[in-house]
């Protein structure tokens, strides 16, 4: 960890941390390079997820086919950047030494929400990565909680062109908004708002949890919504509760609360069983290449990874590009010795013949 990194945060006052987005923007980052940004006591669940090994795998480790079609797009490897940050001079340094990895490696990316820059045209900067990479699938991100604030669908679509985005995930955090001062709390209606906004937007739209896992009863609740995608981002990696907490306080003051969710495992299982047929993404505490070939294992189509990247994208696009090669190459690894020639075979359950 760099010094910068291990540096402490400095608490905010309640009555202007809601006010002063791109500081707050600037203490997340702070707080998720702390390892109490962690769950401590929930993990993935990816854990306890047999994986098969093949003493005699009759496979070429090189000829493995991690290729996979996401949201209309070629991905390399079903691998993806998760939603990080924007919004501040710092997170323009993050988002385009992540965006030319992805693109060197030929992955795709999220963005992380974009309210600041819709608010604040001079944060727009710090979201701009269609320059370096040019041909990556990127998927913008704006919150559910403002589609009850005056958002619609054009909004929506405005966020995604602004940056040339050929998708947007709309999250939804209400713990990580009950855990911030000012946070929107106030939640009423946003299923039928869902229901009302998603089949105006021109843009494909994905549904998706920061880290405290969608389950069976949102994805009963969303079907026939026409989502394109959902990220079941689960719990068991980066509590958001815990993050809010830190860069507003210093300290997590509720920790038992912070480590409410649904871990990701989990999360896959659920939303997998109910929504058979939408893409999903496994995001949420993905720290290893086994843990990539795990969630597809449960049903994921791609991963996402975030905050292991955090770090090595504040020193440089060629550390992010070190270290999701590595990654990839655990996946590769993973999928050689199970006896698996591609990720397709890996969904079905069934090592190709």
């Amino acid at each position: 960890m760099t010094p910068e990194a291990s540096a402490p945060i400095t608490a905010v006052p309640s009555d202007t941390a809601a006010l002063d987005l791109p500081g707050r923007k600037l203490r997340h980052i702070e707080a998720c390079l702390l390892p109490e940004s962690q769950y401590q006591g929930v993990t993935t669940g990816l854990e306890g997820v047999p994986w098969p090994y093949r003493a005699l795998p009759e496979r070429d480790l090189n000829a493995v086919d991690l290729r996979v079609s996401f949201l209309g797009r070629a991905l390399s490897a079903p691998v993806m950047i998760g939603a990080m940050t924007g919004g501040a001079e710092r997170a323009a340094v993050i988002n385009r030494n992540l965006a030319v990895a992805a693109q060197r490696l030929g992955l795709g990316m999220m963005l992380g929400s974009q309210r600041v820059m819709l608010e604040r045209p001079e944060a727009r900067a710090s979201f701009q990565v269609r320059d370096v990479a040019p041909d990556i699938l990127l998927i913008g991100n704006l919150g559910a909680a403002q589609l009850l604030k005056g958002y619609g669908a054009a909004q929506l679509d405005e966020a995604a062109r602004l940056v040339g985005a050929d998708a947007l995930a709309i999250h939804v955090n209400p713990l990580q908004e009950a855990m911030q001062s000012g946070g929107d709390t106030d939640w009423r209606g946003v299923l039928a708002r869902l229901q009302e906004v998603v089949p105006q937007a021109r843009v494909p739209l994905m549904l998706k949890e920061v880290g405290h896992g969608l389950g069976a009863d949102v994805a009963r609740a969303v079907r026939g919504m026409g989502f394109a995608a959902i990220d079941v981002a689960g719990a068991g990696g980066t509590s958001w509760a815990r993050v809010e907490q830190l860069a507003e306080r210093g300290v997590v003051s509720s920790p038992d609360l912070c480590e409410l969710g649904l871990p990701t495992a989990t999360a896959l299982r659920e939303v997998r069983g109910v929504l058979p047929d939408v893409p999903l993404v496994a995001s949420g505490g993905i720290r290893t290449g086994l843990d990539a070939a795990r969630a597809l294992r449960l049903g994921a189509d791609v991963v996402a990874v975030a905050r292991p990247l955090l770090a090595p994208a504040l020193e440089s696009a060629d550390a992010a590009e070190a270290w999701l090669r590595n990654f990839v190459w655990e996946l590769r690894v993973a999928l050689f010795v199970g006896g698996f020639g591609d990720v397709r075979s890996v969904q079905t359950g069934l090592p190709l013949a």
